[in-house]
């Protein structure tokens, strides 16, 4: 599955951010278990942390324990392996590392608490459908 994206700002990440292998499979993975407001900030220009981080909500614990296991599933597939993974218990917030992006997946609630995308309001972005 391939990822579709549309502009969810006036500044928009490059879209060559999608040609990265591992991004790629973190967004298709992410879609394949209906991960709510899927969204990538291209940090490349802001962040030495992390070129990316791929931020998306599950509806509920259940969902997003589901949605990171795929992530970990597909992904070590294609020979990606996480560096960390926290919250994968509690399943409110689960944050995968794959130094050059991290994955969010976040409870509704606490998402708009913790609003990444605002925090990172300079970060470019892409919504994908």
């Amino acid at each position: 599955m391939t990822p579709k994206t549309k502009e969810a700002r006036d500044t928009a990440a490059e879209p060559a951010l999608l040609d990265d292998p591992l991004i790629r499979c973190l967004s298709a993975a992410v879609l394949e278990r209906n991960g709510r407001e899927a969204v990538l900030l291209d940090l490349r220009r802001l962040s030495d942390a992390t070129d990316c981080f791929l931020i998306a909500t599950g509806d509920s614990d259940t969902h997003a324990r589901a949605i990171a296991d795929n992530v970990l599933e597909r992904c070590k597939e294609a020979g990606f392996r996480p560096v960390g993974i926290e919250g994968r218990a509690g399943g409110d917030w689960i944050l995968m590392d794959y130094v050059s992006a991290v994955v969010h997946i976040f409870l509704p609630r606490v998402r708009e608490y913790y609003q990444l995308e605002t925090l990172w309001g300079d970060a470019p972005s892409l919504s994908l459908e």
